[in-house]
């Protein structure tokens, strides 16, 4: 019995995207941080410095498509926890524990990436990522246009 493939839409995406990230919360969880902290801390970690908390948000933000709220929050809950700390009045750098926080999540991240993606071609891969990478630039154009539209009509 043959099994064709879904064409590719949102809902396919989504599917995939819930399903990988409920592993990744379920490999993170054990290190005490969630899927956006997680993303907020890599961020700090792999920063040549101190980073300004507006940048930061601003790029979990553009990343995963949160409010500021929600950036703001997982920053919040990094510091609470230790794994980042001020630098001053308007940044923040990640501390020892928050960079072997994220050691171990990637450490046992990759495990399971690996399984997953095992037998997956390159070539398949790539074209996948650029199919992704162009309805990722097409959905973040119709965002921008959105949010121009609701600046307009708030006016």
């Amino acid at each position: 019995m043959t099994t064709t493939a879904p064409p590719v839409d949102s809902r396919v995406i989504g599917l995939a995207h819930y399903a990988a990230r409920a592993v990744l919360e379920r490999v993170l969880a054990p290190h005490g941080i969630d899927f956006l902290q997680s993303v907020a801390l890599r961020l700090v970690v792999t920063a040549d410095g101190p980073v300004e908390r507006a940048g930061l948000a601003a790029e979990v933000m553009g990343a995963v498509k949160v409010t500021e709220a929600d950036a703001l929050r997982a920053l919040e809950a990094l510091t609470a926890a230790g794994l980042v700390s001020a630098d001053g009045p308007s940044r923040v750098r990640a501390t020892d524990a928050g960079r072997e926080v994220h050691a171990a999540a990637s450490a046992a991240t990759a495990p399971v990436a690996a399984r997953i993606y095992a037998g997956i071609s390159d070539a398949d891969r790539a074209v996948t990522g650029r199919v992704l990478a162009l309805i990722t630039e097409r959905a973040d154009a119709e965002l921008a246009v959105q949010d121009a539209r609701n600046v307009e009509s708030n006016i």
